[in-house]
């Protein structure tokens, strides 16, 4: 049954590239496109596209893969000015389409916000692109690619915007809401974690790419060697959460001043929410969303905390323990569809504030703790890396047959996921890619050493 399943699954894939100039360049988010929740997922999204160039590499498909990175190379430098004002150097699209013209000829159309929900430029975009050609180089072996003028241009562009000046103090990186694969207004404004592993994982992985012989591009991975120390330690103090960090900011003393100060961020122990003291178990532990000035997000949030583990940014003993939080909290964060893209839900008065009282983002709904199969093969991938092997097959055999016969769907609904969600396209085609990536990785777990970490 798990070969048809699979079959059917890469059918899907197989339906959903998308050509230009006779070249495969890509993949739609969705197939089936009467009913799509919105008009842009026609279009090919550079995170969308991620697990199913991952699928591509993995069964030697490589041309595709490359056809992708030159087309959002070349999309970079098309379109610089959007309101009235410039697009910084390295922002790269969230997402293009292929357009016929009236004389006939293809043409490319990128988003780079412009159309997007909430008109926010993506951030995770650029990121995701180095990440990919990284793990493209790593399976091909083709390192000539990542020497062309254009990438090395592309990745010392990417680094020069993270790395820029700016009134920061804290290593993370500043970013608005929406700008991730929650890309509509969640309150993760500010550090979110998703991004600052991204981050990570960028900062990692281009000086690993780029040429050094030009003294300028030298300087910035020198930078960037820097940061990455300097993030890493960061992370790993204060976006970590276990029930002893949980006692140190319960009697957290505030209003600190100086260089000896414990509570450095000025977290009030008023803001720990009222369900988290009795719902953190014992030896377990998580990366908490975001952090900032007097600000401590204490949400739960899916992609970050595997990002962490496979990017080797949480130490061996805390991705232990963010394992274990998922094996003992399973009914809360992986449910009947692995898994949560964020827990708990914002409900009442928090949602309305925070979300703007957004339709589509109700309690238990899409990315207000919905639950996302996209996020699968990330799971496996990380329960693999912190030697959990059990829970990467119970989280594979909890998904495969039900998004088979539900048409795979986007995301679910409700505390465990249990409902198709109400907005929810079917023939998602990273639900189906990140359903076969996870069987890849149970069946080859060598793969992960083609994986960055």
């Amino acid at each position: 049954m798990s070969k048809k399943i699979l079959k059917s699954a890469y059918q899907l894939l197989e339906d959903s590239i998308i050509y230009f100039e006779g070249k495969p360049i890509g993949t739609v988010a969705a197939t089936g496109f009467k009913g799509l929740a919105a008009a842009n997922y026609e279009e090919c999204f550079i995170r969308d596209f991620v697990p199913s160039a991952m699928v591509f590499l993995a069964d030697g498909r490589f041309d595709i893969v490359r056809n992708f990175l030159e087309t959002v190379v070349t999309l970079r430098t098309r379109e610089r000015v959007v309101a009235g004002h410039e697009i910084q150097p390295g922002v790269m699209p969230a997402s293009f389409r292929v357009e016929t013209q009236i004389d006939g000829k293809d043409t490319i159309i990128a988003d780079f916000g412009e159309r997007a929900i909430g008109r926010v430029a993506p951030v995770d975009s650029m990121m995701w692109w180095i990440i990919l050609l990284y793990v493209y180089t790593n399976v091909t072996g083709d390192k000539e690619l990542a020497k062309r003028k254009e990438f090395q241009a592309a990745m010392t562009q990417i680094l020069h915007l993270c790395l820029k000046d700016s009134f920061e103090v804290s290593p993370a990186l500043l970013v608005p809401d929406a700008c991730s694969m929650i890309d509509r207004r969640l309150g993760i404004y500010g550090h979110p974690l998703e991004i600052q592993a991204l981050f990570f994982g960028i900062l990692n992985l281009a000086p690993q790419l780029l040429d050094d012989s030009d003294p300028t591009v030298k300087a910035v991975k020198e930078t960037a060697y820097t940061r990455t120390q300097t993030l890493r330690n960061y992370v790993r103090l204060f976006y970590w959460l276990d029930l002893q960090r949980l006692n140190e900011i319960h009697r957290y003393r505030t209003e600190e001043f100086g260089a000896n100060s414990v509570n450095v961020l000025n977290i009030y122990p008023e803001s720990i929410p009222d369900w988290l003291p009795d719902w953190l178990p014992l030896d377990s532990g998580y990366l908490v969303g975001n952090v900032g000035a007097s600000r401590m997000d204490f949400r739960y949030f899916g992609l970050g905390n595997l990002l962490a583990i496979i990017f080797n940014l949480a130490t061996d003993t805390q991705a232990h323990a963010i394992m274990k939080l998922h094996e003992i909290r399973w009914p809360d964060l992986v449910g009947s569809m692995p898994m949560k893209i964020c827990y708990p839900a914002m409900e009442g008065l928090e949602w309305q504030v925070r979300t703007g009282s957004d339709p589509k983002n109700v309690p238990w709904s899409y990315q207000n703790a919905g639950n996302w199969p996209a996020l699968l093969w990330y799971f496996v991938a990380a329960s693999l890396k912190s030697g959990r092997g059990d829970l990467a097959e119970r989280a594979y055999q909890t998904a495969v047959d039900k998004l088979h016969h539900d048409n795979w769907p986007e995301y679910y609904d409700g505390r465990s996921g249990r409902l198709i969600g109400r907005r929810s396209n079917f023939k998602q085609v990273w639900s189906a890619t990140s359903l076969i990536m996870a069987r890849k990785l149970l069946d080859k777990p060598d793969l992960l050493s083609k994986l960055p970490g």
